[in-house]
């Protein structure tokens, strides 16, 4: 037990390590880039195009609190239809798992369904539902079903013949095949999906976000892009968008480090 718990400290450890490095490489990266067009370039509009770090931080104090308001509405959209996209995407995998005519027959459609572009997905949805909150969570939802649906199914499918043998040597039930074996061993390549889909899921609601002005980041962004709004928002607006889609992502990666214990050993040893 002590060996275990030192190792999830060090990786954990590393993990925070690596953040921090990232974070900072963007930031001098920013930084750099800013001081390139305002110094280097000498461009008169480099403070719209590409404004100092520091001095959208130091905009916070002003903006924040709305910022933050808006952020709230767009991102508890997304976790909504991100949570319904996940289930329907989950209970589909299963579904298809267990009958092969039902995977054969639907996965074409559900590789078709996501050839259609959000950019023309998500008006038809807006006009035909006639509501913001329900187009962020349907939209949110189309986005996350796929890659959790396919990533889950795969998982579903990697169970090797051995263990299908051992499960039948054991007179194990199909639910006691799924519980015990098949969901397990799949968990994995479900949450690959998942961490793919939630950032997806946040983007999806900030785009159906700038179809209406009434509130939302994504809102926020467009009126200040277009000038309808404070340009100071503007930078922070795009920042705290970005925080929320890295945000779902680390979420989720947290999330599997708890559930999967097997995966988080291997990758604390190693």
């Amino acid at each position: 037990m002590k060996t275990f718990d030192a190792l999830s400290v060090n990786g954990s450890n590393g993990r925070v390590k690596n953040a921090l490095l990232w974070l900072a490489c963007f930031i001098l990266l920013w930084e750099a880039s800013a001081a390139f067009l305002d110094v280097v370039m000498n461009d008169p509009f480099a403070a719209k195009k590409l404004p100092y770090f520091h001095s959208v931080i130091a905009s916070f104090p002003e903006y924040g609190v709305n910022l933050l308001r808006q952020a709230a509405i767009t991102l508890s959209r997304a976790a909504f239809g991100f949570l319904f996209g996940a289930t329907f995407g989950i209970t589909l995998a299963l579904f298809m798992s267990m009958s092969g005519l039902l995977e054969r027959m639907l996965l074409p459609y559900l590789l078709a369904s996501q050839m259609i572009p959000i950019l023309g997905l998500a008006p038809i949805v807006f006009s035909l539902v006639k509501d913001i909150d329900v187009s962020r969570v349907v939209i949110s939802a189309y986005i996350t079903f796929f890659p959790v649906s396919v990533s889950f199914l795969s998982g579903l499918h990697s169970v090797g013949e051995e263990e299908r043998a051992l499960m039948r040597s054991l007179s194990a039930s199909g639910w006691d095949s799924y519980r015990l074996l098949f969901i397990p061993f799949a968990l994995p390549y479900l949450f690959n999906g998942l961490k793919i889909a939630a950032p997806m899921a946040v983007t999806a609601a900030v785009f159906v976000d700038t179809l209406s002005t009434r509130d939302g980041i994504g809102s926020v962004i467009i009126l200040t892009l277009y000038g309808g709004g404070t340009v100071g928002q503007f930078w922070p607006a795009v920042l705290i968008a970005s925080i929320l889609g890295i945000g779902s992502f680390v979420l989720v990666s947290a999330l599997e480090y708890k559930l999967i214990p097997w995966r988080r050993t291997g990758e604390d040893a190693s």
